[in-house]
């Protein structure tokens, strides 16, 4: 059986049918999306001629995908992106595309890791917290703390908190 590492030949038949020769088995589009967000290697051949179709299947599968609803494309930059076909700037489209996907991918891995995974939502919750105690307080209704916490060491916690995270914001920046 192939390592997780290794480029899995998928062939393509005459009936559209997908044939994964690492699993023996048939699989859908769907499958090959799944392998990509893995980390899987692959290429597809045409079962017939043994011509690489990889680029059409990958294409297959973001057309399906946008079709879906899971639109990622905007509009503009579709629109940009055919005008360059037949340009003279046609030939430089794929390594700029390419750098700049790495780069977005380098930037996004360095986010994940200096705020980790939740931090949004951490400070979605926060903020409401924050903003149901102050309408609490406009109402006359004041919010017992069960915990013992005063509302000013959670503001201070919160803007400790706030300040942190300029700080590796600053430190990305850099």
């Amino acid at each position: 059986m192939a390592k997780a590492t290794d480029k899995v030949t998928i062939k393509k038949y005459a009936n559209r049918r997908l044939y994964d020769t690492e699993s023996s088995s048939y699989i859908t589009l769907d499958r090959l999306a799944q392998m990509i967000r893995e980390g899987r290697d692959f290429e597809v051949v045409d079962a017939k001629t043994g011509e690489d179709i990889t680029h059409t299947v990958l294409t297959q599968i973001i057309v399906d995908e946008e079709a879906r609803g899971s639109t990622m494309l905007p509009v503009n930059f579709l629109r940009q992106l055919i005008g360059l076909y037949g340009g003279n700037m046609q030939s430089a489209v794929p390594q700029y595309l390419e750098a700049a996907m790495a780069e977005f991918q380098k930037n996004s891995q360095a986010m994940a890791g200096a705020f980790g995974p939740n931090m949004f939502a951490d400070l979605a919750k926060r903020n409401m917290a924050m903003f149901e105690e102050a309408a609490q307080s406009f109402t006359g209704a004041a919010k017992k703390k069960t915990d013992g916490e005063s509302s000013a060491d959670e503001l201070a916690k919160v803007k400790a908190e706030l300040a942190a995270l300029q700080a590796k914001v600053d430190k990305l920046g850099k």
